[in-house]
């Protein structure tokens, strides 16, 4: 029934629905023909909302079945099928009534019974009016795997935050990620204009409380707030306070050949302490550990209601996967397989305070570690972060900010970064990032802005002092960062260095050396406090990979430049490890997202085609191809042409495949979509390394 025109036929007086006065209902019409046509909008798995031709939701009253131009929960409905006769009973989910026919035949809602007057039939219409929905603006099918035991073909993104929302849950009661600063979520029971509506409630008149306003140090800065359809001002590329990751937007990059996406829960507990007072929601929870178990729990609902789109329980292409195989199964199926994640400052919760003297109280040990990893495993998470951001019980984070991180690391850890020389590398050589950051002395901020404040406020006016010139995090992992990553090699699960400082990414390594075979490492969003040449060999030797933040087209041809360099200083051929190039978006981060080409650039020329031309290669003969228009909203005319505005939100990524082939024709396209092969077969050697852990699947 998912997304169909129905009339509603009354098994009690065989008669069909049709509207009398505005909002109500009688069993009068004789035939389909003539009744009220009724659009079937899943509100998720077996719940549906009830879409009137004039564009009225029936929604359960006191005693009463109505049409209402506001949704609410009384218009949720569950239809369930009563096999003896193929009717159905329709019940409203908030009030327990259901839908039954009174004696005059007028539509009521009344207490669950299983009489004739609580029946109906759904007959086929064509005269609904449809229920609003972002569009993909792609025609064609997108493609299916050669063979589970073919390589795979596709694209990985293997750092986004999808399941960043200003509320973590279907059913709207579990809270916001981030404190409430970032606005609009991948889903909604009620459909788009309410996952993507005005955003004045969280960010105030104008956009006054934003908390871009913060991270752009622009603290007068204003925005229009309306949403869909219109879209004035948001999503934009470095507005990073609005919700880039709607499920259609995914969708409309899954049919350009996604098919493999890390999906991070994610929290920087003083960062969303920030946030929360901007957003005026001095209630909501800032507990790492606790608001990325939100998120995870939350993309299962991501995936039932993209399920509930798709006809019902399994038939969606949005699929979490908790094995390589399994990973392989779904994306021979034409779907994307969804790799859970976690990237949090104080991951297992294992803070540290840092006393005078620099005494550390630890927040966890060894038990509390091998129990968090168990939850983590038992939620479907597979890939972790030890280290974001901010000092740990289990060491020190990846300077990459000289600011702002010393800010929220000094509201975590009551203790400023300690830093010292950056070590010595192989500078005449390409570097995913340079290592460290210029640091500052004394107060961050300009004066009268909010980063200045918020450090009076903070530090009580104790400054930091650094030496002239980049510098790195002093400290380096623990004993129980040790622990923790040999733990987490015992389990298989995907380490990513990262987050890690420069110099403990050193030790990471060491260890990984240490076991046999081998233990691949992944970097997956441009190593944050640095990663250099020889390390990222060394990445590569042990079957590792190593994808960039996302850029446009330009970045990713610069980039396979890169590996393609650090392979053969590694030793590695084509017939070794696939080359593959993937990204990390970052979506729903805080980093930003990339900017147009430039006006030297060939443009990319609406509508383009995928899978089929002179760039693509013999591995896609066979695949229908699919033509990509420039996404608009028909309802208002917003368009997003990705030469102008770089990527605002994610649904540009299928414009970004068009950039890959311009700007690296063949060779570059290959390398991207070799991307999720390259991923899954390092998961394979991290996973399958232990038996048990497959028995236990």
């Amino acid at each position: 029934m998912a997304n169909g025109c129905y009339a509603l036929q009354s098994v009690k007086n065989d008669k069909y629905l049709a509207a009398t006065t505005e909002g109500s209902y009688t069993s009068t019409a004789s035939s389909s023909a003539i009744a009220e046509a009724f659009f079937l909008q899943p509100a998720t798995l077996g719940k549906y909302l009830l879409y009137t031709k004039d564009k009225l939701l029936l929604t359960a009253g006191s005693g009463a079945v109505s049409g209402e131009a506001t949704a609410a929960d009384a218009a949720i409905w569950t239809i369930t099928m009563n096999s003896a006769n193929a009717s159905f009973s329709i019940a409203s989910e908030s009030t327990t009534q259901t839908m039954q026919i009174s004696d005059t035949g007028d539509l009521i809602a009344g207490a669950d019974s299983n009489n004739a007057a609580s029946q109906f039939k759904f007959t086929p219409a064509t005269t609904c009016s449809s229920y609003p929905e972002m569009p993909t603006s792609i025609r064609g099918e997108t493609y299916k795997g050669n063979g589970v035991d073919k390589p795979i073909i596709g694209f990985a993104d293997i750092h986004t935050h999808m399941g960043m929302s200003n509320e973590m849950s279907y059913a709207g009661d579990v809270g916001p990620s981030a404190g409430g600063v970032l606005y609009g979520g991948p889903i909604h029971r009620f459909g788009v204009d309410h996952a993507l509506e005005d955003c004045e409630e969280l960010h105030g008149p104008n956009g006054i409380r934003d908390g871009n306003n913060v991270i752009s140090l622009n603290p007068t800065d204003t925005h229009e707030t309306i949403g869909w359809p219109t879209f004035v001002d948001w999503p934009r590329r470095d507005y990073l306070t609005h919700q880039v990751m709607y499920y259609k937007w995914v969708e409309r990059a899954y049919l350009s050949g996604l098919r493999l996406m890390v999906n991070h829960g994610t929290n920087i507990a003083g960062l969303c302490n920030v946030g929360k007072v901007l957003a005026a929601n001095p209630n909501a929870d800032c507990n790492d550990m606790s608001v990325a178990v939100k998120q995870i729990e939350y993309l299962y609902d991501v995936q039932d209601y993209v399920d509930a789109q798709s006809g019902g329980p399994g038939k969606g292409w949005y699929r979490i996967v908790s094995s390589p195989q399994e990973a392989r199964e779904v994306i021979n199926d034409g779907k994307m397989a969804v790799v859970l994640g976690v990237e949090v400052a104080q991951v297992f919760d294992c803070g540290v305070t840092i006393l005078l003297g620099g005494i550390e109280q630890r927040n966890c040990d060894e038990a509390q570690i091998d129990a968090e990893i168990e939850r983590l495993w038992e939620l479907g998470v597979r890939h972790v972060y030890p280290f974001h951001d901010i000092n740990s019980s289990l060491g020190g984070a990846g300077i990459f900010n000289g600011d702002t991180m010393n800010l929220l690391n000094f509201m975590d850890t009551k203790s400023f970064f300690n830093t010292t020389t950056c070590r010595a590398y192989p500078d005449d050589e390409p570097s995913v990032r340079t290592p460290g950051a210029e640091m500052t002395t004394g107060i961050p901020g300009t004066g009268n802005d909010p980063i200045t404040q918020a450090f009076f406020e903070i530090s009580g006016g104790i400054t930091p002092f650094y030496p002239e010139g980049r510098r790195c995090n002093e400290r380096t992992m623990t004993d129980l960062g040790e622990y923790a990553l040999r733990a987490l090699m015992q389990r298989g699960m995907v380490i990513d260095i990262d987050h890690a400082a420069y110099h403990s990414k050193d030790i990471m390594l060491d260890l990984a050396d240490e076991v046999t075979p081998k233990y691949p490492l992944a970097s997956s969003h441009d190593a944050h406090g640095g990663l250099t040449s020889d390390q990222v060999v060394r990445m590569l030797k042990n079957g590792g990979v190593v994808y960039p933040y996302k850029g446009n087209g330009i970045k990713h041809k610069e980039f396979l430049a890169k590996l393609k360099f650090w392979r053969t200083k590694a030793g590695i051929s084509d017939s070794d490890q696939v080359l593959g190039l993937g990204y990390g978006a970052d979506a729903n981060g805080f980093g930003g997202h990339p900017g147009p080409r430039g006006g030297d650039s060939e443009p990319v020329q609406y509508p383009f085609t995928l899978f089929s031309g002179d760039d693509w290669g013999p591995q896609f003969e066979g695949f229908k191809p699919v033509t990509v228009n420039m996404l608009m909203i028909p309802e208002s005319g917003k368009y997003w042409h990705i030469d102008e505005t770089g990527m605002s939100h994610y649904g540009l990524v299928a414009d970004f495949v068009e950039e890959v082939r311009l700007e690296g024709g063949k060779e570059a396209l290959d390398a991207l979509y070799n991307s999720a092969e390259g991923y899954v077969q390092m998961w394979e050697r991290a996973y399958n390394r232990n038996a048990n852990i497959s028995a236990a699947q």
